[in-house]
């Protein structure tokens, strides 16, 4: 059975398909909310070798709390966030669960940026947490 993670955006321009077994966390930093529109943002994080992508995203640029160069995908067509990258780590996949055929393959395993969330953001009490980025 194909274990594969696929999705893509809302109008199907731009789709991936991605071999790894991800990372998946809740952030709370404030760049996260800013794109989410609430007080986090849900990612799976996989290797950049193990992803095939479809379609042209359109990408903007950001500085994340902790200094993170993070470029954000989105499709320019219906405007759905897909993926992110990371300029100075370009090992790293990222991309949102509501972009995946299959949303409920998320299990978030932690919270980080704990620092900047909000007291109405109820997050999973039983997740391990983390003030900033949690130790490598």
């Amino acid at each position: 059975m194909d274990r594969s993670y696929t999705g893509g955006c809302a109008c199907g321009a731009i789709r991936y398909q991605i071999s790894g077994e991800p990372v998946m966390l809740d952030c709370q930093c404030r760049q996260c909310q800013r794109d989410s529109g609430t007080g986090h943002q849900s990612h799976l994080t996989f290797f950049s070798a193990d992803v095939t992508v479809t379609g042209e995203a359109s990408r903007w640029q950001m500085v994340g709390d902790g200094g993170t160069v993070k470029r954000r995908s989105f499709c320019p067509i219906c405007g759905s966030p897909v993926y992110m990258t990371f300029p100075d780590n370009p090992d790293v996949f990222a991309i949102t669960p509501a972009s995946l055929d299959d949303p409920s393959r998320y299990q978030p395993q932690f919270v980080c940026w704990t620092a900047a969330g909000h007291g109405w953001d109820h997050l999973d009490p039983a997740l391990p947490t983390y003030d900033k980025m949690p130790p490598r």
